[in-house]
């Protein structure tokens, strides 16, 4: 009791108490403060924004109450053009809103390249300058000629085109190839559960022409045409198959696991008839 009255009558004492809760006080205040500043505990999932454009994909921020920034663009051809490639944080990445996310865009204008010269060398040669240039080898043409598979024009758009000609980066060069004077022959190649790229790849490396490229229903977004494999192709792969030097292949493509599945049993089938 006489240090309670103490407290009380003696001005210091109060003085000190004040000050001590006030203390308490702000300090309660201001991590009360700090807390809903900084959202302390919330944190929402980054929406997946690739293959979207950028109004579709500022909607869908405005939501999440975050912000975007576009940081670069790259060209891919089979891209449509101004989409989201690449995002940074990436999807499903737990982030606090008023984050940042940092987009990269497939370019609106197809970027330019000069043409090189692949006249007078090997198909595999010209491919493989090509595609240094972002260049793809078109149709295959074969004429008379005593050079097997050399090429002796570049063309494009049905017109021969000059070294160093400025073109868009992702076109298509048709070539015209010797025959060897007779007519020539090569296997069906075996396509069957190749991504599009090795399968188109591999088409052109069998000196033949890349035909129909068709994706199936299951076939929705980007991504799925990235992972799509080759479930089905003509002319069907048998060992003991030939056709003619540029003929066309067709080929179909899908991610749905039942027509892959089916796909691999046929192709063990093949196999086992062959042998």
């Amino acid at each position: 009791m006489k240090f309670l009255k103490f407290l009380i009558e003696n001005i210091f004492a109060r003085n000190i108490i004040f000050a001590i809760a006030l203390i308490i006080l702000l300090f309660i205040i201001i991590l009360f403060g700090l807390n809903i500043y900084t959202h302390h505990g919330q944190a929402y999932s980054v929406p997946n924004f690739k293959g979207l454009t950028i109004p579709e994909a500022e909607q869908l921020i405005k939501k999440k109450d975050f912000r975007c920034q576009i940081i670069d663009s790259i060209f891919i051809n089979d891209m449509k053009r101004g989409v989201i490639v690449e995002q940074n944080p990436p999807a499903d990445f737990r982030v606090k809103t008023n984050r940042t996310i940092f987009f990269t865009i497939n370019a609106f204008t197809t970027p330019k390249v000069k043409m090189p010269n692949i006249v007078g060398v090997s198909l595999r040669q010209a491919n493989a300058i090509l595609e240094t240039r972002g260049l793809y080898v078109g149709k295959l043409i074969y004429a008379p000629d005593f050079a097997k598979n050399n090429i002796l024009k570049q063309k494009y758009q049905g017109h021969d085109i000059q070294s160093g000609t400025l073109i868009e980066k992702g076109a298509f060069i048709d070539v015209v190839l010797g025959n060897g004077l007779s007519s020539q022959t090569t296997f069906v190649p075996n396509l069957m559960l190749m991504n599009k790229n090795k399968a188109l790849q591999e088409i052109t490396n069998s000196y033949l022409n890349i035909g129909a490229v068709i994706y199936d229903e299951s076939i929705t977004d980007f991504k799925d045409s990235l992972n799509a494999v080759v479930y089905k192709q003509y002319p069907a792969y048998s060992k003991k198959r030939y056709i003619k030097l540029g003929s066309f292949i067709d080929i179909r493509l899908t991610v749905d696991s039942t027509k892959l599945s089916n796909a691999d049993t046929f192709l063990i089938k093949t196999v086992k008839i062959d042998e």
